[in-house]
């Protein structure tokens, strides 16, 4: 039997170590804390599905194929890991980053519409939507509930035969295997899917140029009539927002998707910075106006792993021993087709996407949802 060991059980992790697992692969998955710790980019309440990528359609069809496995995940878990909500893009351009999206939409027979912004305001009551050219609206977008279905899967994951070790792991020097407080562990196959760790594990030896960054998020209470069914969620690509309504409870979130400061994922402050509930009252100051005086009900410190063109890292880093990070902030809502992607690298039946290699990165935009900056370091 084949073996392997997947260091990091953020949704990456436990994705990929739930697949390899049901396809007949012995695997150890090693993780410092446990699932949807507060350290990992995973452990975010929420996170968006959505195909609109800009011109890109490698990552759009990836995120249609996620979505039917987030379906299917919340089929055999018993619970609703994912909430097909709908988006709405809010394009300022007719030629912008939405009409691109919405021709590679259509190219790949993805669902969406074209609706003017009165339309859009009578879907999404309180929208100002006076400077807008069109809004793309994806009726098959949603919100996943991110740091349950990371559970999910680990616990899937368990039940599928995987065996957890707790450890903070290292590199091992001497072969395929990782250093897991101290004891070797080996496998024919080692994935250090690490999020945010990665830099500092790697860095010195391969240069990856990633750059970790925080990401404050924020929820607002909404008037009852605002919470059943959710409103849909939505993205602002020129100015780098985007949120949803409110789930579970939580209040309607309203996020900054510009690149936040550098960030230190293990000693940084869990607490929002007073400028990034002012960048949210600002936008919702422009887009949904009756919010402005909304109390804060929840807030949250994230972080990014970025690469200078937003592009993931998946790499053989050297005989045997992979790397699979740099998700930059899109990475969540592809991880069960990314797991089945990865999986069949490994098992030599894939070759690996050039796009994802070890290589220098030239700064780019268009796969986030920031439009109004690019990624750090260009």
């Amino acid at each position: 039997m084949k073996s392997v060991i997947v260091v990091g059980a953020g949704i990456w992790g436990t994705s990929l170590a739930l697949r390899l697992a049901e396809t007949g692969w012995r695997v150890t998955l090693v993780e410092q804390y446990a699932p949807g710790h507060v350290h990992q980019a995973s452990a975010g309440e929420t996170r968006l599905l959505r195909c609109s990528h800009g011109s890109d359609d490698w990552y759009a069809r990836m995120a249609w194929r996620a979505r039917e496995g987030w379906l299917r995940l919340g089929e055999r878990a018993g619970e609703e890991l994912y909430t097909e909500t709908g988006m709405m893009w809010f394009a300022q351009r007719e030629d912008g980053w939405e009409s691109v999206s919405a021709q590679v939409l259509k190219n790949l027979d993805i669902p969406h519409e074209r609706l003017d912004p009165e339309e859009a305001g009578r879907r999404f009551p309180g929208f100002g939507g006076d400077d807008l050219a069109f809004v793309l609206w994806e009726p098959n977008a949603g919100v996943l509930r991110a740091r349950r279905a990371t559970q999910v899967t680990a616990r899937l994951a368990r039940a599928a035969g995987v065996t957890f070790v707790r450890a903070r792991a290292e590199p091992y020097e001497k072969g395929t295997g990782v250093v897991a407080d101290g004891e070797v562990l080996t496998a024919d196959r080692v994935v250090w899917a690490c999020g945010a760790w990665l830099p500092g594990l790697f860095d010195l030896k391969l240069d990856l140029k990633l750059e970790v960054t925080r990401q404050d998020t924020l929820h607002f209470g909404v008037p009852r009539e605002w919470t059943s069914p959710p409103l849909p969620a939505f993205c602002d690509y020129e100015l780098s927002a985007y949120g949803h309504g409110d789930l579970d409870g939580m209040g309607m979130k309203v996020t900054s998707d510009a690149e936040g400061e550098p960030y230190d994922v293990e000693t940084g402050s869990r607490q929002v910075l007073p400028r990034s509930e002012e960048l949210a009252r600002d936008y919702l100051r422009r887009r949904f106006p009756s919010l402005l005086g909304a109390p804060v009900v929840f807030s949250q410190v994230c972080q990014y792993t970025l690469t200078k063109d937003a592009e993931w890292i998946i790499a053989e880093a050297a005989d045997g021993v992979w790397l699979l990070g740099g998700d930059s902030g899109h990475g969540f809502k592809h991880a069960p087709a990314l797991a089945e992607h990865v999986a069949d690298i490994l098992d030599g039946v894939r070759e690996v996407e050039p796009r994802f290699g070890l290589h220098e990165r030239t700064a780019a935009r268009g796969l986030r949802t920031s439009g109004e900056t690019a990624p750090s370091g260009g």
